[in-house]
């Protein structure tokens, strides 16, 4: 289940947490720890932000109406259950980005966040 970030402590810890940029916005994810015992570790929860630099309030609301359409068609399938996600919107690309590139972008970012990581030093001599 998708459920809505609305506390600053919420977007402050996804800040701190890892990231992936895409043409059309930036996605944020964190995974969960205990401390969150309050939420049900199998939701989902999405956070959206743009700041005033994507434009005027009109273009701000624009670009975050999209971004939650994104998330909704994409987080129910890439999305891991226990993660929290922050979407944020980029100047001059989150409302001009066709929807379906922004789909693309989201499922790029989600694969490259939940990629496994390789080890550097293995298979070196």
């Amino acid at each position: 289940m998708l459920l809505t970030l609305k506390n600053r402590p919420d977007f402050l810890k996804a800040a701190r947490a890892k990231r992936q940029a895409t043409a059309g916005f930036i996605l944020q994810a964190r995974k969960r720890d205990e401390s969150d015992a309050a939420v049900n570790s199998e939701d989902i929860r999405i956070g959206y932000t743009c700041s005033k630099k994507v434009g005027n309030a009109v273009l701000r609301n624009r670009a975050k109406r999209r971004l939650r359409e994104v998330a909704r068609s994409g987080l129910t399938s890439g999305g891991l259950p226990g993660w929290d996600y922050v979407l944020i919107g980029r100047q001059g690309a989150t409302t001009t980005r066709t929807f379906a590139a922004l789909q693309e972008d989201l499922a790029f970012a989600l694969r490259k966040l939940h990629a496994p990581k390789l080890n550097s030093s293995a298979g070196q001599s």
